[in-house]
């Protein structure tokens, strides 16, 4: 099967965003799959544009690379750019991804991975111009994630995203949504519910390991012998981490100095959440800069206690955070101010605390616990990691992408040999 992967933000593990794309893209390439992922070559260090080309081709554990000049690789940029900045050069990519696309060895089905929702456009553009099934994935709901966190609040920006995802829907032959609650949202469209398949985000079982050592990482941030609870991920509008900032108040105005509080990433709210630390003089909070590969961030979390999942209060929960599945893949505690299915699943693993988005005295609450606690730290760690083998195991899941795409083709009567000797 010869399957053509779009994906703005593609990064393998020596990159900073999340790699889901490129788990599954090696897995489909491994079971005899021919993968090209179409991603964006500007603010990208492993796979940048150079020469008149127009665009640049690498190959990387199976998987072809082609690099596009257009927006930005890295979903961090974003975060410090305005809406209207963003959707520009969310087109642009759009674009560029589809003229690229047209001059490409035929695909046998087009899969496009959302964010942005305009990839979409790209995915559609090139199935039609291949005459092949197009499989959309759903990371995120747009516009309606964009309004709970109240990034969005334009009537006509809203009502203009509203019908480009309907659109984009209507034209997919299948959706693979993240979680139960994005398949809701979809489904609320007027998409049938079998057309949609939840395939969440996946556990990093050997990056994010338990027996890890991150003592390196621990003594760099100065770390001591304090209770340390990491945050790793983007610091935008959307994360809400004035609620750690909040919780770390809360903590020193306690005397609670035995626990420390680690915000690891980049972003458009980074130096806002730096300043506030700096305005409440307080010492428990230690910010990590961005590291140059994923290998590094797991060292990172390997050498704290707990992980946090922390998102801006918002009216529905539908996320699937990386960093809550390599959090539970970490054996780590995981604290996390989500309800709905995130939260829901944390707490009936017993792998962790769920707590309300708005009280930061209920995250400070927890840490206190945790940090007297040092058996149930270490049950609640074994419990996630049990949680990450039984259920959130990659291979699992990219083996159900394969499956979705795979009917995909079939259903279409498109299916070629190679498809069929799988």
């Amino acid at each position: 099967m010869r399957i053509l992967y779009i994906h703005q933000y593609f990064a393998s593990r020596k990159g900073r965003t999340g790699t889901r794309s490129y788990e599954f893209g090696r897995y489909l390439a491994a079971q005899g799959h021919d993968v090209t992922m179409i991603t964006s070559g500007l603010a990208n260090a492993e796979f940048p544009v150079s020469g008149s080309k127009g665009y640049a081709e690498y190959e990387i554990d199976g998987i072809r690379v082609v690099s596009v000049p257009a927006a930005y690789n890295d979903p961090h940029v974003g975060t410090g750019l305005k809406g209207w900045q963003r959707m520009r050069q969310f087109y642009e990519f759009a674009r560029a991804a589809s003229r690229v696309g047209e001059d490409l060895v035929r695909a046998d089905v087009v899969f496009a991975t959302h964010t942005p929702l305009t990839v979409g456009l790209a995915g559609d553009s090139l199935a039609r111009h291949f005459d092949v099934p197009f499989v959309f994935e759903v990371r995120d709901l747009w516009p309606e994630a964009l309004v709970n966190v109240g990034a969005l609040k334009n009537p006509a920006a809203v009502m203009w995203l509203k019908r480009m995802a309907r659109k984009i829907y209507a034209k997919a032959d299948h959706i693979v949504a993240l979680s139960p609650g994005m398949k809701d949202g979809i489904v609320r469209t007027g998409v049938p519910p079998e057309k949609v398949t939840v395939i969440p985000n996946a556990s990093d079982l050997d990056l994010f390991r338990p027996d890890l050592d991150g003592s390196a990482a621990r003594e760099r941030l100065g770390l001591g012998d304090r209770f340390a609870a990491v945050y790793f991920g983007a610091m935008g509008l959307a994360n809400g981490l004035d609620y750690v900032i909040d919780a770390a108040r809360i903590l020193a105005e306690r005397g609670q100095d035995r626990v420390v509080l680690v915000l690891h990433g980049g972003g458009g709210k980074r130096d806002e959440l730096k300043a506030l630390t700096a305005e409440y003089g307080l010492e428990n909070v230690v910010f990590s800069d961005l590291v140059p590969d994923k290998a590094e961030v797991a060292r990172i979390v390997a050498g704290c206690d707990a992980c946090m999942t922390i998102y801006r209060a918002a009216k529905e929960q539908t996320w699937s955070p990386n960093k809550m599945f390599d959090a539970l893949a970490a054996g780590k505690p995981v604290l996390i101010n989500v309800g709905g299915w995130l939260g829901d699943t944390i707490e009936t693993n017993r792998c962790g605390r769920r707590l309300t988005a708005d009280r930061p005295e209920e995250l400070a609450d927890a840490l206190v616990e945790l940090a007297d606690d040092h058996a149930l730290c270490e049950r609640m760690g074994r419990s996630a990691r049990a949680l990450a083998e039984r259920q959130f195991d990659r291979h699992l899941l990219a083996g159900q992408l394969e499956k979705v795409l795979t009917e995909a083709m079939e259903s279409a009567g498109r299916c070629t040999a190679g498809a069929s000797a799988q």
